[in-house]
């Protein structure tokens, strides 16, 4: 039971201190020193230069994509980059509009606001934002009835960075308002494994290529993950190998915390298994699946889901979720159920 939770928290977009620490030691400060996703990159730079050409603010930005990609990497970079501060929050945490206008009121002239999961702001703070995005201005009504008035605050222009891994929650209105969009993809192997020979300088382990590359191979595509697990092989090398990192002892490591050579990890292959035992295979809607495994439709939609169908072990269909011969293969499970007889 210990090591599955230990396994949960692997994958969990939720930071502990450790990893928020860690990570912060980790993240790269410039455009030159971001490794991966490198159509997205070259547009950047192109945006960011040309708006410092112009000594003008970057366009708001909308950066979408699953859980520990680099969004929020990405985001205190264009603020180096652009030479002005950043000031991060999230949707769930900006509850009034008030909190809002506090933050919005203290920026200065091309200041980056980073709103992490955007889609989750509600529509009274999401429609404050419209004139402040548009005209740098932000109108507030105080008192209701006769009484009522408005006080208009004007602001310096700033960049709104918005990042979600749900990009189709986002109104109409709110997301015609940012001029960049960029999507984050899962990492290939060779960027993570440049990820993780970066972060073993940092941290000072000594990491050969195949034991890079195990590392690499089970990170989901994240490097989030990968810098994770990059840890977690640490501290057993460190126990039981002289700090030494080779493919047997990544390999040793990783088995023993429950991650397989696909990457996934208990959960994965629980979900994988209740679609196929208890609902011969699927298709099954996401709040039934949640339902039977106790856990937040949410956490399966952002955080389990786009890996296992970006793998090919699972696909969406319009009456639900159904596993793929790839995932009976890899669980041991090759042979289909029998569709049943609807009509005789």
């Amino acid at each position: 039971m210990q090591d599955q939770d230990k396994t949960k928290n692997v994958f969990m977009p939720q930071e502990t201190e450790e990893d928020i620490v860690v990570n912060l030691s980790l993240r790269p400060v410039n455009l030159n020193e971001f490794i991966g996703q490198n159509t997205l990159v070259d547009n950047l730079r192109v945006s960011i230069s040309a708006a410092k050409q112009r000594n003008e603010p970057l366009e708001h930005i909308l950066l979408s994509g699953p859980p520990g990609l680099g969004k929020t990497c990405l985001a205190s970079i264009i603020a180096h980059e652009m030479g002005t501060k950043i000031t991060a929050t999230s949707g769930p945490a900006i509850e009034r509009a008030g909190d809002l206008i506090g933050i919005l009121t203290n920026l200065e002239t091309g200041d980056v606001l980073f709103i992490d999961e955007i889609h989750r702001l509600s529509k009274v703070v999401e429609e404050f934002l419209y004139p402040a995005m548009e005209n740098s201005q932000i109108d507030f009504v105080i008192d209701k009835g006769p009484y009522a008035r408005t006080i208009k605050f004007n602001l310096k222009r700033f960049t709104l960075i918005g990042a979600t891994t749900r990009s189709g929650l986002l109104g109409a209105p709110l997301r015609s308002r940012f001029g960049i969009f960029h999507h984050f993809d899962f990492y290939e192997a060779e960027d993570l494994m440049s990820i993780i020979k970066r972060s073993s300088k940092i941290l000072s382990i000594d990491i050969d290529e195949a034991g890079c590359r195990e590392i690499a191979n089970r990170s989901r595509g994240t490097p989030r993950i990968a810098n994770r697990l990059l840890r977690r092989v640490r501290d057993y090398a460190q126990v039981k190998a002289k700090n030494k990192i080779t493919h047997d002892i990544a390999d040793k490591a990783l088995n023993s915390i429950g991650i397989d050579k696909a990457g996934l990890d208990a959960i994965d292959r629980k979900i994988l298994a209740t679609i196929i035992d208890s609902y011969e295979g699927g298709p099954v809607g996401i709040d039934a699946l949640a339902a039977t495994l106790n856990e937040e439709p949410d956490t399966i939609v952002d955080t389990l889901e786009p890996y296992l169908l970006k793998a090919g072990f699972l696909r969406r269909t319009s009456r639900g979720r159904e596993v793929t011969k790839l995932a009976r293969e890899h669980l041991g499970t090759q042979s289909a159920p029998k569709q049943k007889e609807l009509f005789r």
